[in-house]
């Protein structure tokens, strides 16, 4: 047992098989290829993804990145006076401006930060803009950030280029205003595209960044001041600055405007409307050229400065002038429409002569009052005063002296006498041109109204009354007008019944200093109304100043033919006394007229204008010699 329990157990030893390292290095060097292989697989997919399938997009953000093409603004055209004297003029101005494609998130916080401290302006100000634009799209478009950067400020920025990636300081050309103050609502102003106006004129050539006329000429006569831009390739570096400009097309510079406004009459103008204002919150006038249509000064009061538009206003600058109830940036000349009181009797005694409803000899006699019987209940007598009790007056005396109630027969008849009627006085004021904008070359006209049955039925739901015709014929009630018709009216009256077009824009001439366009006498139309009958209005108009209730008009030498106006408007006091305006038109010398003006006076009377409309003419004639 013994024997058994100590025997060993043999097993037969396995011979080891040796591996040749040689071998087992090209193993391990087949499976990291076929690793390396599998690995390679997508990556080499996507490769051909991004340059075969996607290439020539991703070549084409990659040439973004390096080359850009950007608008280079053209010259924008220049304005002067009748006289060339310069009236708006191009100065170079700063801009701080930044593209938002050369901003990674990080930058832009980082940038927006540094920029809130050189620039004063708050960080939300800047992200605000920059996220707009980047929402837009147009992440190459350089962001206007602040305009009229002092000189220090844009050398700072310039210096800190490395340290602000994305921003650079742009040289814009800004509108510099040199007409004193004296021509806002002509000149107008020019302000920064709005997005809705991009939208509009983008096939057009504009620009994000472009500045466009918003009033004034410079909005109406902008396609032909705002120049050709041009264009430039430029190759720039990892923060977005030019490095080199590859490719150059120069910009075609705006034509100039050559006004037919007179500064020096507008100066003088504007001097005598404001020194006369009074209790009067805003005022206009405009004097006109009766032969063609040229406008030689028009003023609206208050003004402002249209400077403070050039390059951005600020908004306490802009708060100041929307809060401001005289509402300083309307155009009361052009847009203010009014009664117009008894300047309006120029068109009611004009269609009563040529209807044969009266003639230069038909006596009135001009009393007190008139009154007539509520058509529906005679008991009830309305009643309709004159200003004074003149007598017998023929037509002529009529005008001279202003009788309401002569024009009262005229207008709607009394007694025995039959008037015009409401409905042909309204043909003959739409033929004068009134209830119609004139067609000004300016934004913002208004049309006016002339009244009659139909129109007070539509608008008001009710029937046309006798004391409404009276009251349109001497030119109140619901018929209302702007100064610019009213010169118009006179205008026509005084060269014998051409109802013109006005215009602000004399001519048009390029850079080089050639004529593009002229701009010439342009006849609407011509007044049914006989020279004949067109004569004994401007006879009754000369005897109204010469002895008559215009005497405040008269220019020594100078013989002139007016016409005031003193128009009721709001609610009468307990007196039963309204609050009026004051209207004066008027022409120059009489058998040659070379001048008509209109005055317009809020919260004034006849007699307030009409000493305005003679100092205007005394200057004109006297001390300003107009240049042709």
């Amino acid at each position: 047992m013994l024997f058994f329990n100590r025997v060993q157990r043999w097993r037969v030893k396995r011979k080891k098989r040796r591996i040749d390292p040689a071998a087992l290095l090209r193993m391990r060097v087949m499976l990291l290829q076929v690793l390396v292989i599998i690995a390679f697989i997508p990556l080499t997919g996507q490769l051909w993804k991004l340059q075969v399938v996607e290439g020539s997009q991703y070549h084409e953000l990659a040439e973004a990145n390096r080359l850009r093409v950007y608008s280079v603004p053209a010259k924008r055209g220049v304005v002067y006076d009748r006289n060339h004297k310069l009236l708006i003029s191009n100065e170079p101005s700063f801009t701080a401006a930044a593209v938002v494609a050369d901003l990674s998130d990080v930058e832009q916080q980082q940038v927006t930060e540094k920029l809130a401290r050189l620039l004063n302006l708050s960080p939300a100000e800047i992200d605000t803009m920059l996220e707009a634009r980047r929402a837009s799209g147009h992440v190459y478009i350089p962001v206007p950030l602040k305009t009229r950067l002092d000189r220090e400020t844009a050398f700072v920025l310039e210096e800190r280029h490395r340290d602000i990636p994305g921003v650079s300081v742009l040289v814009e050309p800004r509108r510099t205003y040199l007409d004193e103050g004296l021509l806002p609502h002509i000149l107008g102003y020019v302000g920064r595209i709005s997005p809705e106006e991009y939208d509009d004129l983008k096939f057009n050539g504009y620009d994000l960044n472009d500045n466009i006329g918003k009033t004034g000429v410079e909005y109406t006569y902008e396609h032909y001041i705002r120049g050709i831009p041009g264009r430039e390739q430029v190759e720039v570096d990892v923060t977005g600055r030019k490095r080199r400009v590859l490719y150059a097309e120069e910009p075609t510079p705006g034509d100039n405007l050559v006004l037919s406004i007179d500064i020096d009459l507008q100066r003088e103008m504007t001097k005598l409307l404001r020194e006369n204002m009074g209790e009067s919150q805003f005022a206009a006038a405009v004097a006109m050229d009766p032969r063609n249509g040229e406008i030689l000064g028009m003023v609206s009061l208050p003004t402002f400065d249209t400077n403070l538009f050039s390059g951005g206003i600020k908004q306490e600058d802009l708060d100041a002038l929307l809060n401001d109830e005289r509402r300083p940036l309307f155009n009361y000349a052009v847009s203010g429409v009014h009664p117009p009181g008894s300047t309006f009797k120029l068109v009611t005694g004009s269609a009563a002569l040529q209807e044969g409803i009266a003639t230069p000899e038909t006596v009135i006699v001009s009393r007190h009052s008139i009154s007539i019987p509520n058509q529906y209940d005679p008991s009830i007598l309305y009643h309709f005063y004159d200003w004074g009790s003149f007598g017998p007056l023929d037509f002529r005396q009529a005008v001279s002296m202003s009788s309401d109630i002569y024009f009262y027969y005229l207008a709607g008849g009394y007694e025995d006498f039959r008037g015009l009627g409401a409905t042909r006085l309204a043909e003959y004021a739409r033929m004068f041109g009134l209830g119609a904008i004139t067609g000004i070359d300016l934004p913002g006209e208004a049309a006016g109204n002339v009244p009659d049955p139909a129109w007070k039925r539509d608008t008001h739901g009710d029937h046309w009354l006798t004391g409404d015709t009276y009251n349109f014929g001497i030119g109140q009630g619901f018929m209302l007008a702007t100064p610019i018709q009213m010169a118009r009216v006179v205008s026509a009256v005084a060269n014998g019944g051409d109802v013109l077009q006005p215009h602000v824009v004399k001519e048009i001439v390029d850079s080089d200093g050639n004529t593009v366009e002229v701009f010439g006498t342009v006849v609407q139309r011509h007044l049914d109304v006989s020279d004949e009958h067109l004569r004994v209005i401007r006879e009754g108009m000369l005897l109204g100043v010469n002895s008559g209730s215009v005497r405040a008009a008269a220019v020594p030498g100078i013989e002139v033919a007016g016409k005031t106006g003193t128009a009721e408007f709001g609610i009468p006091d307990e007196d039963r006394v309204h609050v009026t305006h004051g209207w004066f038109i008027g022409f120059a010398p009489f058998d040659e007229p070379e001048i008509a003006v209109a005055i317009f006076y809020h919260r004034g009377q006849g007699l307030t204008a009409s000493p305005i409309g003679a100092k205007i003419l005394d200057y004109y004639f006297k001390q300003k010699q107009p240049q042709p």
